[in-house]
């Protein structure tokens, strides 16, 4: 893997996906609970157990899933999150992956462009955007902070703390909003003052994914 998280990554990534695996699964797995709570606030309450379900389904497949090439394996990580997580989560999250594997299918696309796809994808699949109070208004800010990082060829720690730092700010952005998406949009304006679920899990996620990838970095 190359040193700076922007730049094209080889197609096998065995340590790299194993690490990615991990990390994701401790985080969901120990926020279980915090992610249920703020989804009892403004949804049905399941997005912690579902979540849980569905990376519980992808560390027991972590074996099989590291042996693969990195399009590969992120398109099996989203099938089986398609799969075990319910709600509007699961498909969510599986665009998400299942369209950076297939940007990654080449061996020569940043991790930025697989981001972008990817985010392209969970638009196309939730018919939403930023500042709708979703998943989203973490993971653009996130893909925001890591293109201008790149662009400025900033050191590749300095790079994560610009890329934890979005996804903190935006799962926060998420507070004053009015939710337009998902169960949350019944309540209308009493979802305003609530963190949305979706984005905490992917605020979660990101910062598995940074402590991850600078693990599988040490020289």
């Amino acid at each position: 893997m190359s040193s700076n998280p922007g730049t094209s990554m080889p197609a096998e990534t065995t340590l790299l996906v194993a690490s990615l695996i991990d990390a994701g699964t401790a985080a969901i797995r120990a926020n279980a609970d915090a992610l249920g709570e703020l989804d009892r606030a403004i949804g049905d309450g399941d997005h912690g157990v579902n979540m849980v379900r569905g990376f519980s389904a992808i560390a027991e497949a972590r074996e099989a899933i590291r042996a693969l090439p990195l399009s590969s394996a992120l398109e099996e990580m989203g099938k089986l999150l398609v799969m075990n997580v319910g709600g509007a989560s699961g498909p969510l999250y599986g665009s998400l992956l299942l369209a950076m594997g297939r940007a990654a299918a080449g061996g020569n696309a940043s991790a930025g462009k697989m981001l972008e796809e990817g985010i392209a994808a969970v638009k196309k699949r939730g018919r939403s955007d930023r500042g709708e109070k979703t998943m989203l208004d973490v993971l653009i800010p996130v893909q925001l902070a890591l293109a201008q990082a790149c662009a400025e060829g900033v050191a590749v720690r300095d790079a994560i703390e610009r890329v934890k730092r979005a996804a903190r700010e935006g799962l926060e952005s998420t507070r004053p909003l009015l939710a337009t998406k998902g169960r949350a949009s019944y309540l209308r304006e009493r979802s305003i003052g609530h963190l949305d679920p979706g984005a905490c899990s992917s605020s979660l996620l990101v910062h598995a994914a940074c402590d991850a990838f600078l693990e599988s970095t040490k020289p």
